[in-house]
C-alpha cells in the first residue's frame, strides 16, 4: 500500500483494485462490475457492500471499511468511472495479474500476487482479526461454509508454521 505510483498510473490503479479487494473480500468479477448502487447505507449510518456475486447469486454483504471508502473516493471523477457507474477504473484479469507481477518486483514481495490473492487476504485477515468464519462466508458470498473453512484450514497452518522456532528449541529438552 505504501509503494509510490505516482508516476506508474497504470499500476497506481492495480495496485488500488487490489488493496480494495483485500479490504473487501470482492472477487475480482465482482469488482469489476462493482457500481454506486452496490454501496448502500443501512438507517444506522453505516455503510454496506450488497452485491450479488456474479458466480453464484449468492449476496455478498460486506460493511464499508475506510480504505476502500478512500478508495472510491480518489477515482470518483476518472473518466472511466464517470462514463460507465462503476466504483473503479478495473481492467481485465489477465492485465491485472501481469501487472501485479510488476507491483510485487517493485515492492519486493516474494509471493506471487493475482487477483485473488487479495480475496485470500481478506480472509485470512478477517480470521486474524476474530471475525467468525459464519460472517466471513456470508461477506465473502460462499453458498457453502466449507468453501470458507478452507481459509481457517490456511490459518492453522500458519500457526504450526509460526511454532516452528520453538519446536526446534524445545523438542528436544528432557523434562527432568
Amino acid at each position: 500500500m505504501d509503494l509510490d505510483l505516482k508516476e506508474l498510473p497504470r499500476l497506481e490503479v492495480v495496485r488500488d483494485t487490489f488493496v480494495f479487494c483485500c479490504f473487501s473480500g470482492l472477487a475480482f468479477c465482482d469488482m469489476k462490475s462493482l457500481t454506486i448502487d452496490d454501496i448502500q447505507d443501512d438507517d444506522k449510518g453505516n455503510t454496506w457492500i450488497r452485491k450479488a456475486r456474479a458466480k453464484t447469486g449468492e449476496m455478498c454483504i460486506i460493511p464499508m471499511l475506510d480504505i476502500p471508502r478512500q478508495l472510491i473516493k480518489k477515482y470518483s471523477d476518472h473518466p472511466v468511472v464517470k462514463a460507465t457507474g462503476v466504483v473503479m477504473p478495473v481492467i481485465t484479469n489477465q492485465k491485472m495479474n501481469a501487472y501485479l507481477k510488476e507491483i510485487a518486483d517493485l515492492a519486493k514481495i516474494k509471493k506471487h500476487l493475482t487477483t485473488h490473492v487479495a480475496r485470500h487476504t481478506f480472509a485470512s485477515m478477517s480470521l486474524c482479526n476474530n471475525v467468525s468464519i459464519e460472517v466471513i462466508s456470508k461477506m465473502l458470498g460462499h453458498s457453502d461454509i466449507k468453501t470458507t473453512q478452507i481459509y481457517a484450514k490456511m490459518q492453522d497452518q500458519a500457526v504450526y508454521d509460526g511454532m516452528a522456532t520453538m519446536r526446534s528449541k524445545f523438542n528436544n529438552v528432557q523434562v527432568v
